[in-house]
């Protein structure tokens, strides 16, 4: 019997896998080590897409995430559980890739259906703006963004194209990366504060707003759906 310490998770369905990266039948699972046995792939990805680093299923985004070549170890062990101060670390690179293909509120559209098959991610934030901008557009799959009117709310963008406004996608939004890619800027987006956000000040508005700028805000509990400014184009997340 091996003396390495084993995590192991047995899914409701038909699959297992543990810390050593192997996905197997559940009824497969060794009866002493209570893992797979190690044949097959390891580190499988199988029904992953690998830009966005998100699966169609829990056991094989957990079997991804442990490749040592996509989740480094000396980078997760000091990442928060969660966003509280309080909040603990992973314990080690099975814990991280456990919890983090898990769901979030940011892989459903209307609070009770998946934007996409793909909702088990295990990607954190990239320190390069190009890669992390890719990863921000893969969270926006199942999401039509729109430019509103001036002065026009996202619930009424969405609206006018027979949709919804998906409130947990503004934060997606809310990046100077994505702005640019759907807005002019002006080569300018600037931290602000207000509901309307993000959103692009026009062209005509007083010198005083910035015209032509891009507008994001740093407080996450203004974001809204409902906002609106008589100066600002909003850019929105409708589905």
């Amino acid at each position: 019997m091996k003396s390495t310490l084993l995590y192991c998770f047995v899914s409701l369905s038909v699959f297992a896998n543990c810390d050593v990266g192997y996905v197997c039948d559940a009824l497969s699972v060794d009866s002493e080590s209570r893992c797979c046995p190690e044949i097959g792939d390891k580190f499988s990805c199988h029904g992953c897409n690998l830009l966005s680093q998100c699966c169609n299923s829990y056991e094989y985004c957990v079997s991804c995430c442990l490749n040592p070549s996509k989740t480094m170890k000396h980078s997760i062990i000091k990442m928060k559980i969660a966003k509280p101060a309080t909040a603990g670390t992973y314990a080690n690179v099975f814990d991280f890739c456990a919890g983090r293909c898990r769901h979030n509120s940011e892989s459903v559209v209307h609070e009770n259906a998946y934007i996409s098959d793909f909702h088990h991610c295990f990607s954190t934030t990239s320190k390069s703006s190009g890669a992390n901008s890719t990863m921000l557009e893969a969270r926006l799959n199942g999401i039509d963004v729109v430019v509103g009117r001036q002065g026009e709310s996202c619930d009424s963008v969405c609206k006018s194209n027979g949709q919804s406004c998906v409130p947990n996608k503004l934060l997606v939004l809310n990046q100077c990366d994505i702005m640019q890619k759907y807005m002019r800027c002006k080569g300018a987006c600037l931290s602000s504060m207000g509901s309307d956000q993000p959103a692009e000040v026009v062209d005509n508005a007083p010198k005083h707003l910035n015209p032509g700028a891009c507008l994001y805000t740093r407080t996450q509990s203004m974001l809204s759906c409902d906002g609106s400014h008589q100066h600002t184009r909003r850019l929105c997340p409708c589905a």
